[in-house]
């Protein structure tokens, strides 16, 4: 009992020293928890902080200040607004073309000779009947003097033969003579009038040779670039071009519609309409010249499935150039009293097209049918003239959304002309 009694205080002794050192342990836990914590804290509040300062930054293009009502706060969605009108729209079918001149002349020699002069300069404009070139004419011109005299030596015989079967016939009728010598006559009379037209003939035909060793312009047009010079030697119905003289006033492009197109186009044909074509650069961003429709092709092409068709244009500022590539707008009809609206406000979910339709500081989905377009402008069904559509912030808009429209301005609806849809 006593040796119990003697371990038990050691043991007692042991364990408080071991409940004296808990304090200071206990101590340093609390103080790793509370240094964890305040990190905790601090990203805790930063993160709040950023999180905050996105919300209350404004998104780019939206219109308006989060502050006035610009966000989707209180204020509703920014966004810009234009308004429905009622206008006229052209319906066009657009193509590409080439100008081609009305006339264009090759111009080659006709007899054989030396040039000895010419009278153009390149680019020149020339009249019809102007002088381009000359070619020596001397041995034509002797050949035709030589023509004009057998045709006057004929004539004499001529008029001599005619004397004598007026003689001759005064005699017959005094039965001075033969009736065979008048008709002998008669005849002799006959073929000397044969020589003489024979010989006619033969001086027109060298006054012509003569005529064509001076060559004038057969149009009204730009002669091309010098293709001889004074001393060529040039042959009689050759290939050599001489010169190249096109027309340019008035001047046509043709060019290709699908063969889908004829009902629109020929019922106005019938009706002997003029319809409109404008010829645009190889960008089809400016307009060059306006002109008409003058005909189509008699024949499809049945590779393509495409029909040429010929315009003309006035090209009075000399703007389209032969074989000049174009783009071609052809009007075929005109929609009165069209709902346009910016082709920015429509937008599109599969087939489906709508707009916004701002009212009562609300956004409302409706569906449209677009039917024209032209550049930022589309006819549309769907809408009514007067309606307020949204135009921008698209990415924030739901239906019944509330809105707030900023004062930035919008580009109008154009009512000018449009392409086929």
């Amino acid at each position: 009992m006593q040796s119990d009694l003697n371990q038990h205080p050691a043991a007692g002794s042991g364990q408080s020293l071991n409940d004296s050192s808990d304090p200071e342990k206990s101590k340093s836990k609390g103080l790793r928890a509370l240094a964890w914590i305040a990190v905790l804290l601090f990203f805790g509040a930063g993160f709040f902080l950023v999180l905050h300062y996105k919300a209350a930054t404004p998104a780019p293009g939206a219109g308006g200040g989060g502050r006035r009502g610009g966000g989707a706060g209180a204020g509703g969605v920014s966004l810009t607004s234009a308004t429905a009108q009622k206008g006229n729209i052209g319906v066009y079918l657009d193509s590409i073309g080439t100008v081609t001149p009305v006339y264009t002349s090759n111009i080659t020699s006709q007899v054989n000779g030396i040039v000895t002069a010419v009278h153009f300069a390149e680019g020149q404009l020339v009249r019809k009947g102007d002088p381009l070139i000359d070619i020596d004419a001397r041995p034509y011109q002797a050949t035709l003097l030589q023509a004009q005299g057998i045709l006057q030596r004929d004539q004499g015989l001529l008029a001599q033969a005619q004397m004598d079967l007026t003689r001759y016939q005064a005699a017959w009728a005094r039965n001075a003579i033969q009736k065979q010598q008048v008709d002998d006559q008669e005849k002799l009379v006959e073929q000397d009038n044969g020589t003489v037209k024979n010989d006619q003939g033969t001086v027109q035909f060298d006054q012509i040779q003569v005529d064509f060793c001076h060559i004038v312009s057969p149009i009204t047009g730009r002669v091309g670039l010098r293709l001889v010079d004074p001393g060529n030697v040039v042959q009689a119905n050759g290939t050599t071009v001489l010169a190249v003289v096109t027309q340019i006033q008035p001047i046509t492009v043709v060019f290709t519609v699908a063969e889908d197109s004829l009902g629109q186009i020929q019922p106005q044909l019938r009706k002997r309409a003029k319809l409109a074509v404008e010829a645009f650069d190889r960008t089809a961003q400016k307009q060059i010249a306006s002109g008409t429709l003058i005909t189509l092709d008699n024949l499809i092409d049945t590779t393509t499935g495409t029909l040429r068709a010929r315009a003309s244009f006035a090209n009075k500022d000399s703007a389209l150039y032969p074989n000049q590539f174009v783009n071609t707008r052809l009007l075929v009809n005109t929609l009165v009293g069209a709902t346009l609206i910016p082709t920015a406000a429509v937008q599109h979910n599969g087939q489906t097209a709508f707009v916004y339709v701002l009212k009562d500081n609300k956004a409302h989905v409706t569906n449209v049918k677009v039917g024209v377009t032209e550049g930022q402008t589309a006819q549309v069904q769907g809408v009514n003239p007067g309606d307020v559509l949204a135009t921008s912030s698209f990415d924030k808009l739901t239906d019944g959304a509330t809105i707030s429209i900023s004062t930035r301005p919008t580009p109008p609806a154009s009512t000018s002309g449009s392409e086929a849809p």
